[in-house]
């Protein structure tokens, strides 16, 4: 009696489309991420045939008056302003080895273990990019960036930059002297400043596009993302209590009082992302400052040119060794155009650990 076999192709193929849909999700971002303009982070596959950059594509919108009544439209056309987002990709590959004798000596089966560490370590991999991309100053890693191109960047998107309760704060776009009015007391993250960064987010030139689900009702959202301690003093807001004691099911699986998960406010969506860390020292009296990336649609980009793919090392030294490892091919980058940080916002709060 013959007995059919799956192809090993077809399984590594699956135990593939399943990594990669797991570590993403894992990353903390998943729910945010997706192929649609309409996403805060918009993921493009155009380089998976080839090449080194995708460009990804913005048409502002018409500001002109246009004509009324018998004026002529000829010669009153507006122009389109268009620009681009250009994206590269790298590779990126990790991988872990293990001789005979661990393998022989244990019950685990440690290339199993092997491909779910590889799966975590894709995972923040992915989170630490995406942080890292959205806290860039015009390319530029935060953390390497420039006093003078710190400042360039905050005049350019003053009209999308927050520190603390009051747009009052940056008074010169003088990046380190804004962060320094940063207080402990009147510029911790509450319901109050999301409220803020929304109207400015939809005042801002060009404006910065919430997130429409659900057309037929109109809902729109911005999403909040956030470290511990920003969503610790959120939580701890007593007008974010009363709506979530009030206005949220009284239920203790969906109600942030008692279960915890992503707060939503004024049609923002706030969702912790630890590792967000902070910014050391640079606030008033040497505080820690914390960063809040406040996204519409088109806020990052992430181009992948290969999706993960498993690799195997040949048992090599007479079949002593083995190993097991992953590969892909992406890049991440916050969108920006004509100088400006085009969907998203950044508010700065303090950040001061518990006591």
């Amino acid at each position: 009696m013959a007995t059919t076999v799956l192809a090993t192709a077809s399984q590594v193929a699956k135990w593939e489309s399943m990594y990669f849909q797991e570590y993403v999700r894992e990353s903390g971002f998943k729910p945010y991420m997706g192929k649609s303009v309409n996403m805060p982070i918009c993921v493009k596959y155009e380089l998976t045939s080839g090449g080194k950059t995708v460009n990804l594509p913005l048409i502002t919108r018409l500001t002109g008056a246009g004509v009324t009544g018998s004026s002529t439209l000829v010669g009153n056309e507006e122009a389109l302003n268009n620009y681009n987002m250009p994206i590269s990709v790298d590779w990126r590959r990790n991988a872990v080895e293990i001789k005979k004798p661990e393998r022989h000596w244990t019950e685990m089966d440690l290339l199993r273990a092997a491909g779910d560490m590889l799966k975590v370590w894709s995972a923040e991999k992915l989170r630490d990019d995406i942080i890292a991309a959205g806290a860039s100053i015009d390319g530029v890693a935060y953390g390497t960036a420039t006093e003078g191109q710190k400042d360039t960047w905050l005049a350019n998107n003053a009209d999308r930059v927050l520190f603390g309760a009051a747009k009052a704060n940056n008074a010169s776009n003088d990046h380190s002297a804004a962060l320094l009015t940063v207080d402990a007391t009147n510029d911790k993250l509450d319901a109050a400043a999301l409220t803020l960064m929304k109207r400015m987010a939809k005042t801002a030139d060009a404006h910065i596009r919430p997130i429409r689900v659900n057309n037929s009702q109109g809902r729109e959202y911005f999403v909040a993302f956030v470290n511990s301690l920003l969503f610790r003093d959120l939580k701890e807001d007593s007008v974010m209590q009363q709506a979530n004691r009030e206005a949220r099911p009284r239920d203790v699986k969906a109600n942030p009082i008692f279960q915890d998960g992503d707060l939503i406010y004024d049609g923002v969506i706030v969702r912790e992302i630890p590792e967000m860390g902070v910014i050391s020292g640079v606030g008033n009296g040497g505080i820690d400052v914390g960063r809040v990336m406040f996204c519409g649609a088109q806020a990052l980009g992430i181009a992948w040119g290969q999706e993960p793919r498993m690799t195997r090392k040949k048992e090599d030294d007479y079949d002593f060794a083995a190993g097991r490892g992953i590969e892909e091919c992406l890049g991440v980058e916050k969108m920006t155009f004509n100088n400006k940080d085009h969907g998203l916002l950044t508010g700065y709060f303090a950040s001061v650990a518990d006591a």
